[in-house]
């Protein structure tokens, strides 16, 4: 059998092997006198001090054993686990391997170096005897064996080699049975122990686990005779109905048994009665189950087996955690689980009751509150935080609220709020304003705290004249117009938001259409040379002509687009068009289109450009792709890694409105950029204030230290233009001091007349 660093020994049985090693003290007390009086009488034959260093060697190591025997004897065993119980495996092992080493190098001093007959007798004698104590007194540790073994024989196996004669030699040799006899006999020892304990240690888990199956079970149990007495009981059902000791309990009627227990638990004379009836209905087999109500919060569910000799086997157990359970539901249907306001449906019930509390006809008030920002919150603390800013706003939103509103969650970071009693418009009016100021503000979360608004939306109306669902729609209206006006603040519905809502319904619509019929166009604004003879670029916009409201501006239809999940669409159709329309210009001429965050988390933008670009035949390079800050901003993990395939493809990088972001200079050494695009706030101006020109300036000498062109946008009077030619300032020019939007037909015409200017001039 292998030692406990080889195999996977129990704990227990591991410590029960260890802790023999200890035991039985005297053998060394007796084996170190002996040592030390053969080392004695070797001296006095011998008169070499060589022995009495022996004798000081093994009593030394003697004592050191005695001192670690003491210390283990103060360890508490029963908190030891596999390293400490090695530990102390090891420190006797040390000890024994001290002892035998001392035997075996005096046998082998002896052999070489002494030479005495008695020295060479009775060193081996003393040494082998103390090996035949290894099998009895070590076998817990096969280490130990075998470090003793060796410890011991390899010095006298030296010696005899050592000798240099055929017998002794042959000596040498003979040893080696010697120790693997005495290994194998050790082995022996501890593997029959081993079994034993195993088996002892088997039968007594067995048992243990008969048992603490019996008494750990979550339900009470009582095994009757036909008589019903108690014949078995566990610890569960003296627990249930506080019987104290089960050993007490056997052969005790049930009726006697149950009697006093219910009287132990504070039971009423009438419950009890009720309790015994039920549970003889229950042995009588009128019933498969009981429940009894034991007192006002706790219950017990029984239910019994019958046996064949006519006893039965009753099992009985605390249903109480159920019966809140079912409560719980009942509140978790009614109620957020996160922030434990009413839920949509309950808050209902609420409205419907508060308005069915009211006396007269009145004013009513619905509030819907929305977090601003909250997926920011998410997004840069982590849902965590978001979490808890929920339960703050909910607590506040609690306290603000009082008797005067109904507060519910309606879901993520939306909550509403009802007023049922107030009879002046007005009044109503001025506290919802005043709750919805108390709401902002910091909101402490523990180990951070948090600014946030909240946009609001309500509608007020006559009690007689509210419908729950009619009210939500109003106020999600006023809370949309709150969110594309100004955020934070409150706004009061009116009849217009309801026509606003349609018409831009109908615009979505109208737009989905448009987009579905490729009715949408692109204008191009040409980016010129700083001295106007040439354009060198035009930028791709797109432009929507609606059929009852004519031109719609940029700003609307793209937004819209956003709305409804179709800008990535109309991207690809701009693409597609102006890479159609560049192919046709002259080769010196590039065309630039915009791509949004939602183009760049399109996992199949790269494509669509490539298929773009081959099926219009136009050259990678002449295609430039504009990316805006903001964009840069909210998808820094992607945007790099999309922006670099492009540019391995030829394709020429730029960033669009550079300087209105955050970080701007760390862009221009992380991403692959190619041209520059200075925002037109940088331009307005420029001839009125010299900081400003000077930011120009700085920011336009950096880009070219970089190796970037820069275009300026938003060039419209020949102020701005002259004083960016005088400074050099600009590569290309892009405003409508050269031109606006247009036609692709009218870029061609427009290059025409540039082309024929400069044949002139030349």
């Amino acid at each position: 059998m292998k030692d406990r660093g080889h195999s996977q020994l129990p704990t227990d049985v591991y410590l029960s092997f260890v802790s023999s090693l200890y035991g039985n003290r005297q053998t060394l007390f007796v084996g170190m006198i002996s040592h030390v009086v053969t080392f004695t009488f070797v001296y006095a034959k011998t008169g070499d001090p060589f022995y009495l260093a022996c004798c000081a060697a093994v009593i030394l190591v003697w004592a050191l054993r005695a001192h670690g025997m003491r210390r283990f004897d103060r360890v508490d065993q029963s908190r030891l686990d596999d390293d400490g119980i090695r530990y102390w495996e090891n420190w006797y092992n040390a000890g024994a391997v001290g002892t035998t080493l001392a035997l075996g190098i005096a046998c082998g001093y002896s052999l070489l170096v002494s030479r005495d007959s008695f020295a060479e007798l009775a060193c081996i004698a003393v040494t082998l005897a103390t090996m035949v104590s290894v099998v009895g007194r070590n076998c817990g540790s096969s280490r130990a064996v075998d470090y003793m073994c060796f410890s011991a024989c390899f010095p006298m196996v030296v010696g005899f080699l050592g000798l240099q004669e055929f017998y002794h030699a042959v000596l040498a040799v003979l040893i080696l049975p010697f120790i693997l006899t005495t290994r194998i006999m050790a082995n022996g020892v501890r593997s029959f122990l081993h079994k034993a304990a195993l088996a002892t240690r088997e039968i007594a888990t067995i048992a243990d686990r008969f048992d603490a199956a019996l008494n750990n079970m979550p339900h009470g149990l009582f095994m009757l005779d036909a008589e019903h007495r108690i014949l078995v009981a566990n610890r569960r059902a003296c627990e249930l109905l506080q019987l104290g000791d089960k050993e007490r309990l056997k052969d005790c009627h049930l009726d006697v048994v149950l009697r006093y227990g219910v009287r132990s638990t504070f039971m009423k004379a009438e419950q009890s009665r009720a309790v015994l009836e039920k549970l003889n209905e229950l042995l009588a087999g009128k019933c498969s189950r009981a429940l009894v109500q034991v007192t006002d919060d706790f219950y017990l569910e029984f239910s019994a087996s019958p046996r064949e000799n006519g006893g039965a086997v009753l099992i009985f157990e605390d249903v109480t955690a159920r019966m809140r359970a079912e409560s719980k539901i009942l509140h978790m249907n009614r109620y957020n689980s996160l922030t434990g306001l009413p839920n949509r449906a309950y808050f209902a019930d609420l409205v419907q009751a508060a308005l069915a509390e009211r006396q007269r006809p009145g004013t009513v008030g619905f509030m819907v509150l929305d977090v601003d920002d909250f997926k920011h919150v998410n997004d840069m603390k982590g849902h965590v935080t978001g979490d808890r800013l929920l339960c703050k706003v909910a607590e506040r939103l609690r306290k603000v609220a009082g008797d005067k509103a109904v507060a519910g969650h309606l879901m993520g970071d939306e909550f509403i709020l009802f007023f049922p009693n107030e009879n002046n418009r007005n009044d109503l009016e001025d506290r919802m304003r005043r709750m919805h100021a108390q709401m902002r503000g910091s909101f402490d979360l523990g180990e951070t705290s948090v600014r946030v608004s909240l946009s609001a939306g309500c509608v007020l109306c006559e009690s007689d004249e509210f419908r729950m669902e009619d009210m939500q729609i109003k106020a999600d209206l006023a809370l949309f117009e709150t969110k594309s006006r100004a955020k934070g603040s409150l706004t009061v519905f009116e009849d217009e938001m309801d026509a606003r809502y349609i018409e831009r319904q109908k615009l979505q619509q109208d737009l989905r259409e448009a987009v579905a019929r490729n009715e949408l166009s692109v204008a191009y604004q040409p980016m010129f040379l700083p001295d106007g003879s040439r354009i060198e670029c035009c930028e791709a916009l797109a432009r929507w002509t609606h059929a009852e409201h004519g031109p719609v501006s940029p700003t609307v239809f793209i937004q819209i687009a956003e709305e409804i999940g179709i800008v990535s669409e109309i991207t690809r159709r701009v693409i597609e068009r102006a890479c159609i329309d560049c192919a046709r210009w002259p080769e010196h001429m590039g065309v630039s289109v915009n791509l949004s965050v939602h183009d760049l988390r399109n996992s199949e933008i790269v494509g669509v450009i490539t298929d773009a670009l081959v099926r219009s035949d136009l050259k990678p390079s002449r295609l430039h792709l504009e990316v805006t800050e903001s964009c840069l901003m909210e998808e820094t993990a992607n945007v790099p890694a999309v922006l670099q395939e492009l540019r391995a493809r030829g394709i020429t990088i730029a960033i669009d409105d550079f300087g209105t972001g955050y970080s701007s200079l760390s862009y221009l050494d992380a991403l692959p950029l190619d041209v520059i695009k200075i925002d037109r706030s940088f331009v307005r101006n420029i001839g009125e204030s010299s900081r400003r020109f000077k930011l120009l300036r700085g920011t336009v000498n950096l880009s070219r230290e970089l190796g970037l062109r820069i275009v300026v946008e938003g060039v419209e009077t020949r102020e701005q233009l002259e004083l960016i030619n005088k400074y050099n300032c600009a590569d290309l020019v892009q405003g409508y001091v050269f031109a606006a939007p247009m036609s692709t037909a009218a870029i061609m015409d427009l290059t025409e007349t540039l082309a024929r200017k400069a044949a002139v001039h030349a």
